[in-house]
């Protein structure tokens, strides 16, 4: 039972898509469709979330049906693309949640997600991030975007201290299913 694990002092885990969940590159066919490749670790990292009780939100600059069908299908609780100010977005959230910027945990990898980096209280980057990032964020990952960076995250960082208990929870629960 959820009440039976340690409280997390993480309420919502934000993460941009781009360099983070995909490996940054953006492939078209000879007829100009988009592809993205998704890792499937970072699934893990949303179940986790959701075994904890933690809220998770992708913020993303693109917008893209292939983003949404992603969000849709991991039943992620808030999608925002096309976001242009990333930090007001998550002040907005926080409000919505009565939580403050200390209990967010974010996960960026370029420019346009510093702010967000700078301003919560746990914030990460994969190890293929620029130099300027790397040296803003709490915790360089060890796996590169589109590696499962988004999950490393979650069970290394947000979640390390309670994920035997998840992972007895989950896997319970899969038994007894």
């Amino acid at each position: 039972m959820m009440s039976d694990l340690k409280e997390c002092k993480y309420k919502l885990v934000l993460t941009d898509i781009d360099g983070v969940w995909t490996d940054g590159g953006m492939y078209y066919d000879q007829t100009g469709n988009e592809f993205k490749k998704f890792n499937t670790y970072d699934s893990a990292g949303v179940l986790w979330c959701r075994a904890a009780g933690i809220k998770v939100g992708i913020l993303t600059g693109e917008v893209t049906d292939m983003v949404k069908r992603r969000a849709d299908k991991l039943k992620v609780d808030y999608l925002f693309q096309g976001t242009k100010n990333k930090l007001e977005l998550v002040n907005e959230l926080c409000q919505e949640n009565e939580i403050s910027l200390e209990e967010v945990a974010y996960c960026g990898d370029d420019l346009n997600d510093m702010q967000v980096l700078e301003a919560v209280g746990l914030s990460a980057c994969p190890s293929s991030a620029p130099k300027y990032v790397q040296k803003i964020v709490d915790q360089v990952l060890t796996k590169k975007g589109g590696e499962g960076a988004f999950r490393e995250f979650v069970e290394e960082h947000v979640l390390a201290e309670r994920l035997e208990e998840l992972v007895a929870q989950v896997a319970g629960k899969k038994q007894n299913q």
